[in-house]
């Protein structure tokens, strides 16, 4: 007789049913995808860390430019103020930034007008399932 080295909790090999050993197959199975999924949720949420710490930084990033812009604005309009008065320099900064707003603006909507809702390509594969499905091309 021959030595079993792997695991000795297991009956002789030609003493088993085909029903205990699908049963075996079965388990072992299920536990390698249970142990998959348990990897993949891990990847995710250590993913999903990352883009918060992201995300975060990112935010304090654009409180941050706001301030910039904030006080680069108000060197700007008390800069102006000594050549041309502090109420005309006000006017100036502001006229700068409304001219900025209104090109972002435009050149934002035409963006949005050429982005498609619905992925045109994804629609019309979609549509050809039934037609393969039935055999026809």
């Amino acid at each position: 007789m021959t030595e079993r080295s792997t695991r000795p909790d297991l009956p002789e090999p030609s003493l088993r049913s085909v029903g205990e050993i699908l049963g075996e197959v079965t388990s072992d199975l299920s536990t390698l995808v249970r142990q998959e999924v348990d990897l993949a949720k891990a990847e995710l949420r250590q993913s999903a860390d990352h883009a918060k710490a992201g995300a975060s930084m990112l935010a304090v990033t654009a409180v941050a430019g706001h301030l910039v812009l904030v006080f680069l604005s108000v060197a700007a309009w008390w800069g102006l103020g000594q050549w041309m008065g502090r109420d005309w320099s006000a006017l100036v900064v502001a006229l700068v930034w409304a001219l900025v707003a209104a090109v972002t603006a435009v050149l934002g909507r035409n963006r949005l007008r050429r982005a498609t809702p619905v992925a045109p390509r994804t629609v019309d594969t979609t549509t050809e399932i039934p037609d393969a499905l039935r055999g026809q091309s």
